[in-house]
C-alpha cells in the first residue's frame, strides 16, 4: 500500500461570479434570477433537488412520509427562501403553477432508476431542453456518469443538450457522478481522483454549473487511486479547494447526499463556501426532516452563504 503523505493545497480558490463567465445574455439573465433575486441572493446558491423520486423510488419518503407530497418540497423552496428547485418534467407539470415566478425552477432532463446495477451507469433523457423553456424554467440539469463503460452514448446526449442549451440561452447544470465499473476499481466513486475528474470534466465539456460530491479521502482505499492521487492526503477543506480548482471556469455546487446530523451538514456547508463553491444543493437533508426542522436548517445555511 502506498504511504500517504501530508500535503498541503497551496492554490487559493475563488468563487466563480457571474460577470466572469463568458456566455449568452440568455443564459446570463436566468442565472442572475438565481444568483440575485432569490436565495441568498448575495451571488450563491442554495438549491433543493427532488429528483429522487426516479434516482431512488419510493423509499427516500418513508423517513418523513409528508415529503413524499411534492408539494412540500415546493413550499419549502419558497418558504425557506431557495434559489432555486430542481424536479423532472411531471413534478414540473403537475405541481409547480402556484409558483410560477416565485421558485425558479431548474428542470432535470434525463435520470434512471437504481434498479440495475451502476455498472454500465447511464441516465436517459426524460425531457428535452425545449420543455424547460416552456415550462419558464431558469436551468436544466444532466446526469453525466463520468467514468461508466456506456461514456460513449453519454457523451454524445450531452453534447446535444449543451447544443440546446446554447441555442436557447438555457444554463446547463450538470450532476458529475463517477459510476461504473472502472470506478470502483480506482478508489471509488467518492475519492479524490474520481470528483476531481468529474470536476475537471464538467469544464472540459462546457457546463456552465457542475454539481459534485464532497470528495472522501480513505487511506485504505488509496492504494487504488492513479498516481499522484494514491499518495496524496490532503484535509477535508484543501480536497474541497483541489475539485473546484479543477472545475476552472464553471460554477461548483456541493451535494448533501444522505441525511446527516445538523453538525456534519453545517460543517459541509461552511467548508464548501470557504473553498470557493458557489453554492449547495441540498435534497434529502432538508426534506427527510419534519418541516419546521427542514426550514430551520434551511435558514442556518442561508447564513453561511450569506456570510461567505
Amino acid at each position: 500500500m502506498a504511504v500517504a503523505e501530508k500535503v498541503e493545497f497551496k492554490t487559493k480558490v475563488k468563487r466563480m461570479k457571474l460577470e466572469d463567465m463568458d456566455i449568452s445574455i440568455g443564459k446570463k439573465t436566468r442565472l442572475h434570477r438565481m444568483l440575485y433575486e432569490h436565495g441568498p441572493s448575495n451571488g450563491t446558491l442554495m438549491i433543493l433537488p427532488i429528483d429522487q423520486g426516479i434516482e431512488h423510488g419510493p423509499l427516500n419518503f418513508f423517513v418523513n412520509p409528508p415529503s413524499e407530497d411534492p408539494e412540500f418540497q415546493f413550499k419549502l423552496a419558497l418558504e425557506g427562501g431557495y434559489s432555486a428547485i430542481a424536479v423532472h418534467i411531471g413534478l414540473a407539470q403537475k405541481y409547480s403553477r402556484k409558483y410560477c415566478g416565485k421558485v425558479p425552477l431548474l428542470l432535470k432532463i434525463n435520470g434512471k432508476t437504481n434498479i440495475p446495477s451502476d455498472d454500465e451507469a447511464f441516465s436517459a433523457l426524460t425531457s428535452s431542453v425545449e420543455d424547460a423553456v416552456k415550462l419558464g424554467a431558469d436551468g436544466v440539469g444532466y446526469t453525466l456518469f463520468v467514468g461508466s463503460p456506456r461514456q460513449d452514448e453519454d457523451f454524445r446526449q450531452l453534447n446535444e443538450v449543451r447544443y440546446q442549451c446554447e441555442k436557447y440561452g438555457m444554463p446547463l447544470i450538470v450532476w458529475a457522478y463517477p459510476r461504473g465499473s472502472a470506478i470502483e476499481t480506482k478508489g471509488g466513486k467518492d475519492s479524490l481522483y474520481a470528483v476531481d475528474y468529474a470536476a475537471r470534466l464538467a469544464c472540459e465539456f462546457g457546463v456552465d454549473i457542475v454539481k459534485i460530491n464532497v470528495p472522501k479521502i480513505e487511506e485504505s482505499k488509496l492504494d487504488k487511486c492513479p498516481k499522484p492521487y494514491n499518495t496524496l492526503n490532503y484535509s477535508y477543506d484543501q480536497a474541497i479547494a483541489k475539485v473546484v480548482h479543477s472545475a476552472g471556469r464553471t460554477m461548483v455546487l456541493f451535494s448533501g447526499g444522505s441525511k446527516e446530523s445538523d453538525v456534519d451538514l453545517l460543517k459541509k456547508a461552511k467548508a464548501a463556501m470557504d473553498n470557493g463553491a458557489t453554492g449547495l444543493i441540498f435534497g434529502r437533508n432538508l426534506w427527510q426532516r419534519e418541516y419546521s426542522e427542514a426550514m430551520r436548517i434551511s435558514g442556518e445555511l442561508k447564513k453561511i452563504l450569506l456570510a461567505s
